[in-house]
């Protein structure tokens, strides 16, 4: 039986429509998270002690001796929105062109028909409306180190996907989204005039040699069945077109799958860049700053979802996907509990640009998709 009704479909992409022209930064979500809790306290869901802008919600099952936790993201990006539709954001410089809108707007339409229908709810469900995603320090690591997580059973959450074809659901049993980590290099030479550079460490030739030596360390050092990404993305050095610059930094970002690749790849930098430096005279240091986690997904909990798809939609509409190296910090609470991330498919000509571009729009049609899967993944738990 469907439950996202016609009626509750478009009060939903109503609510996302709203949401998607106030958009918030991470961290500073104070009017969403307003906006959210009037609507839980409107339908009596208790609101949970958290640190804000994050709000949590419970709703107390018929049985409560289980309880499921579903969780949207409801930051946005420090992009300009390109595009004319008549819901573009009115933030100049922040958008919603990832989908946490419609992330959070599912979330709502979940937790609406579930206090409706309450006493057809056996578990408690935990409603989590997580700040920053996008940008550390990340709100699902706060949320699982205030406790917030403590007594969940299992954790679910979804993402409208857009490199996946409308119409499909898809899963992992295992690893389904990557660690993601800030890479500097700072490299330290001799400075001193272009026409002689006998007389200088030159950082730049050097941070030549270690922008190319870095990618053996995955094709060479990391096992090829295991996904990792080093990508040097910035370079900064020198002020003029004859003077050899004394420092060069790189910066990149590091992506793996496991944590013990993500461990190895780290090691593998210090070690290589160190003695690249060396060899030319030049110093060397290597700075991580330590993001998110790999999404790694509980096999059970994802053949739970599996189940509920194929039986809900047929087994056409199940499909288990390749991981992506991009990051999300729904590992967070996949580190402490058991659970599953999914991708809900959304490409095609309604949703034709990737995520985090200008002109990024969700495909709206899939939203009562992302609602039905939740409340049937919370009556069947």
């Amino acid at each position: 039986m469907t439950i996202c009704t016609s009626t509750l479909a478009q009060w939903t992409v109503n609510e996302r429509r709203y949401l998607h022209q106030y958009p918030e930064l991470s961290g500073e979500e104070y009017q969403t998270a307003a906006y959210i809790r009037k609507w839980l306290q409107q339908w009596q869901i208790e609101l949970i002690p958290c640190e804000p802008p994050s709000v949590v919600g419970l709703l107390r099952g018929t049985d409560g001796s289980k309880t499921i936790a579903l969780r949207a993201d409801i930051d946005a990006l420090p992009v300009n929105e390109e595009g004319d539709k008549a819901y573009l954001s009115k933030n100049p410089g922040v958008a919603h062109v990832c989908g946490h809108d419609g992330h959070t707007a599912i979330l709502l339409a979940a937790a609406k028909w579930l206090a409706e229908n309450r006493g057809e709810v056996r578990p408690n469900v935990l409603f989590l409306f997580q700040s920053s995603e996008e940008m550390l320090p990340s709100g699902a690591e706060a949320l699982v180190r205030q406790g917030v997580v403590d007594d969940v059973d299992a954790v679910f959450g979804l993402h409208l996907w857009q490199p996946l074809a409308k119409g499909k659901i898809g899963i992992s049993n295992g690893s389904i989204m990557a660690s993601s980590d800030d890479l500097r290099i700072v490299i330290t030479g001799y400075g001193g005039h272009g026409s002689m550079p006998h007389e200088t460490v030159d950082p730049i030739f050097v941070a030549s040699q270690v922008i190319t030596a870095v990618q053996g360390i995955v094709s060479r050092r990391i096992n090829p069945m295991e996904p990792a990404v080093i990508s040097i993305c910035r370079m900064e050095s020198g002020t003029t077109y004859n003077i050899i610059p004394n420092t060069a930094i790189l910066y990149g970002t590091i992506r793996a799958q496991s944590e013990k690749t993500r461990q190895l790849l780290v090691a593998e930098l210090k070690q290589t860049i160190e003695a690249i430096c060396s060899a030319w005279g030049a110093k060397g240091e290597v700075i991580v700053d330590w993001g998110t986690p790999p999404v790694v997904n509980d096999k059970e909990m994802s053949q739970y979802v599996a189940g509920v798809v194929a039986d809900h939609w047929g087994e056409e509409v199940l499909c288990y996907v390749e991981p992506v190296m991009g990051g999300e910090d729904f590992s967070y609470y996949l580190e402490r509990k058991p659970g599953s991330f999914v991708f809900i498919g959304m490409g095609g000509d309604q949703s034709a640009y990737p995520h985090h571009h200008p002109r990024f729009d969700i495909d709206e049609d899939v939203i009562p998709t992302g609602i039905e899967l939740f409340i049937q993944l919370v009556k069947h738990f």
